[in-house]
């Protein structure tokens, strides 16, 4: 199983890639020493820094005619990478 599930892409997280800043969704028990290995791998630049924050999974309730069916949407781990300065990564490359 990989480190790295996929990187975020949205309006907040491009505004910080300006700044040399990139958003991961990464695997729950990756540390952080594992997380920077992972992307200085896989797209060969080198990182300064990462930032982790975990996630509750959204709550969700469904109606239905026996009875109210309450739970959780998954939960995950969000990590932002801060890559030396000049060091570019290019998600849409691949497309």
């Amino acid at each position: 199983m990989s480190v790295l599930i996929k990187p975020v892409v949205t309006e907040k997280v491009s505004a910080l890639n300006e700044k040399g800043k990139y958003g991961f969704i990464v695997d729950r028990k990756a540390n952080k020493v594992e997380i920077k290995k992972a992307v200085e791998k896989m797209y060969g630049v080198t990182v300064e820094d990462v930032n982790t924050m975990n996630y509750l999974g959204k709550k969700k309730t469904r109606y239905t005619k026996s009875r109210v069916i309450s739970g959780r949407g998954p939960s995950y781990k969000k990590a932002i990478i801060t890559v030396k300065d000049g060091d570019v990564i290019d998600f849409y490359s691949e497309i």
